[in-house]
């Protein structure tokens, strides 16, 4: 037996941590003692039911796992070898993380960074490896430490986090927009060089602004998507990740075909093997595992549905860790 964050629809709505056993895992190939899980945005929308994140019923939330191989019917893999796993529908139509054991696909997995341990894993979780992604995103397009200012956008929230403390490790300038002004120390210890208020850019604006920035990391979208296109330097780029305000991109192509901007859309859950792996291996080089510890709030499965009610309402700094056992 172990504990599970199951959500059910029979027909209401339900969130609850309860104990199953592994007749209530899904199919798969390697199962897996899951150390510790996290939450992300797709997860507070799951638990909180404020979007139809979940397909299939009843479901273990958990876009998220690092633990260890107890199982394993996959050449890939064998006991005892440390594992991550990130997205692939995991928590939405495959049973996911935020529980003691999963079941998953050998193909889904990546082996976790030495450099890393599972609690550490799971503060980078979903989140930071998508801010690396949208690191390399712009390293392909072209972007270089010195070209200018990097403006990152949700910069309180999992994703803004990692990305101001990997892009400043690499030497950019990272400009932080954030709606919380208490958060500026927070902030400038990861290494943003300057804040800005969020609501500068959450408004409608005009199609082309003043050039300022070289690139941008972008979690949020809507209008703070649109305004950082039109602000966005000649050639610099965007990387997009996120809807935290909105799925919409009321914006024009102005920026597009009057400065050359590239718009950079960044997806975590369905990335490639061999690009997941590139992402770990540049999060174990180019991030100050010290500052995790700045961004991490460890919490028990006990405690995951309130964090997630936390989260949803913007409560949150950083990243949560769930210890699952």
């Amino acid at each position: 037996m172990f504990k599970a964050l199951v959500l059910e629809k029979n027909p209401d709505f339900a969130a609850a941590v309860r104990e199953v056993d592994d007749g209530f895992l899904p199919e798969g190939d390697v199962t897996l003692d899951v150390e510790y899980s996290t939450l992300n945005y797709k997860d507070g929308l799951a638990i909180t039911n404020k979007s139809p994140v979940v397909r299939s019923w009843p479901m273990v939330a958990g876009i998220d796992g690092s633990g260890t191989v107890v199982e394993s019917a996959s050449p890939e893999w064998r006991a005892g070898d440390a594992v991550v796993l990130n997205g692939f529908g995991v928590g939405e139509t495959h049973k996911g993380c935020l529980a003691g054991r999963a079941r998953l696909k050998g193909q889904w997995l990546v082996r976790r960074p030495t450099a890393f341990s599972a609690k550490q894993a799971m503060a980078i979780g979903t989140a930071g490896y998508t801010a690396m992604l949208c690191v390399l995103a712009l390293e392909r397009h072209g972007v270089k430490a010195g070209d200018g200012e990097v403006l990152v956008t949700g910069a309180t929230g999992g994703v803004g986090s990692v990305a101001i403390a990997l892009l400043s490790k690499l030497g950019h300038k990272v400009v932080a927009a954030t709606g919380k002004a208490s958060e500026e120390g927070y902030l400038k210890k990861l290494g943003a060089a300057s804040i800005i208020d969020r609501n500068e850019l959450s408004a409608p604006g005009k199609p082309l602004q003043k050039e300022r920035w070289t690139a941008v990391v972008d979690a949020v979208g809507s209008h703070t998507l649109a305004n950082a296109c039109a602000q966005v330097r000649y050639g610099g780029a965007v990387a997009a990740c996120g809807l935290a305000q909105g799925m919409d991109f009321p914006a024009t192509v102005a920026p597009f075909i009057l400065r050359g901007v590239a718009l950079l859309g960044v997806d975590s859950v369905m990335a490639p093997r061999a690009l997941r792996e590139q992402a770990w291996s540049r999060l174990a080089r180019d991030l100050d595992v010290a500052l995790l510890d700045e961004m991490t709030t460890e919490i028990g499965l006990d405690g995951a549905i309130d964090a997630a009610q936390k989260l949803m309402a913007g409560q949150v700094r950083g990243r949560y860790v769930v210890k699952t056992r």
